[in-house]
């Protein structure tokens, strides 16, 4: 909602609510000492079938990775599964405050972490607050994204009875700001 303003990418990909349909199913379990959401954001059907069956990938290229046609290292892989609030409750959320959403207008979730080192979705927290670098197959570490590091984010549905489809890369790498 607040959309992040450093290093956001917007896939060339749309995935629209008729090609998410397949892979709906039941939204994050909360814990029992989780207060619950308000009644407005609180359906039982959106319970039901509101969450999303999404793999996730995010990967990282450096520029030495990419001269030496090296693969990039997944950094990494989550599921939609563990989304805090279902798409249905951030709209709701979005606009009862009067905000309309407009045929066009983009959506996202934001971050997506899981519960495990392995599916937490930022290097952020990957690396816990820059305390923890990230081994590379190059040799170099990060802790922070550096120019000419790419990031790619990968979804795919999956869900059992259903076909997978993936949703293409998103690919973005970080460039020297130039001077105005």
């Amino acid at each position: 909602f607040l959309a992040k303003n450093f290093q956001t990418s917007i896939s060339a990909w749309i995935v629209t609510p008729e090609a998410l349909a397949p892979f709906r199913c039941a939204a994050m379990a909360r814990a029992d000492n989780d207060p619950a959401p308000l009644p407005y954001l609180n359906d039982p059907a959106d319970q039901k079938d509101g969450g999303l069956a999404l793999e996730l990938e995010v990967l990282i290229a450096t520029e030495q990775m990419r001269a030496k046609n090296m693969a990039p290292r997944r950094l990494s892989s989550g599921t939609s599964r563990d989304l805090y609030w279902t798409p249905a409750q951030m709209v709701a959320h979005h606009t009862v405050g009067g905000c309309n959403l407009q045929p066009g207008d983009i959506f996202g979730t934001g971050t997506i972490s899981g519960k495990t080192r392995e599916a937490l979705g930022s290097l952020l927290e990957i690396t816990s607050g820059g305390k923890d670098a990230v081994q590379l197959p190059s040799g170099e570490t990060r802790t922070f994204l550096q120019d000419g590091d790419e990031v790619i984010f990968r979804a795919r549905g999956v869900k059992e009875g259903c076909v997978s489809i993936g949703f293409g890369e998103c690919r973005g790498a970080v460039v020297e700001s130039l001077a105005l």
